[in-house]
């Protein structure tokens, strides 16, 4: 068991998301607009497993890890001098499923939420309606895995509020886990008051 003073970040390869604007993955929706193609305009695609999109008259794209911009500037290659001579595409992310941060333990409403932009400790726990009236402010964990290897930053909610120290960056694939026995365990083991952020790494996978 190593300590350290922060999470590491995660790699591109860990969550297809070390560039903070949104690349696409596997089952993600979004709509895409063809300017001045009335069959092409306003319409919803899903992306599939692999990671592909199918789009009229463009064929299939390897969507998985574009940014939209990315897929729009590849649609519009794919129909440049086909059905139009300088097309303009608009793609937008209507739903994620590929990036998305859990969030368990003594919160309102625990569950799944996208990452999108540039996410924080607060931010993600604001998702899940906040705390509730029995949570350890004290006692909050963001679980990561990068490189093949398991982490764990132990935070105070408390403390992040006042200033004491930043309000820790959350990732696509982190589990954020809210006073529960889990947190508990750990903070006993290491430390009775949590002063500044205390990262532990887990074990190597």
């Amino acid at each position: 068991m190593v300590h350290q003073s922060a999470l590491p970040p995660p790699s591109r390869a860990d969550v297809l998301a070390a560039e903070r604007p949104y690349l696409v993955g596997p089952f993600d929706k979004l709509r895409i607009d063809v300017f001045g193609v009335d069959q092409l305009q306003n319409k919803e695609y899903q992306i599939d497993a692999s990671g592909r999109l199918s789009f009229p008259f463009a064929g299939t794209i390897e969507a998985g890890g574009l940014t939209p911009q990315e897929i729009s500037d590849a649609i519009s290659d794919r129909l440049r001098g086909r059905i139009i001579r300088d097309p303009q595409v608009t793609v937008n992310l209507i739903e994620t499923v590929s990036q998305v941060v859990t969030v368990e333990g003594a919160v309102k409403n625990p569950g799944r939420f996208p990452v999108i932009g540039e996410m924080t400790l607060l931010r993600t726990i604001a998702l899940a309606q906040g705390t509730s009236d029995l949570a350890k402010l004290e006692s909050v964990l963001i679980f990561r895995e990068v490189d093949g290897v398991r982490y764990a930053g132990a935070y105070d909610l408390k403390a992040i509020r006042l200033g004491n120290y930043e309000d820790p960056e959350v990732y696509p694939n982190d589990v954020v886990v809210v006073g529960d026995s889990a947190a508990r365990r750990l903070f006993r083991d290491l430390s009775p008051l949590l002063a500044s952020p205390l990262v532990v790494l887990l074990q190597r996978l």
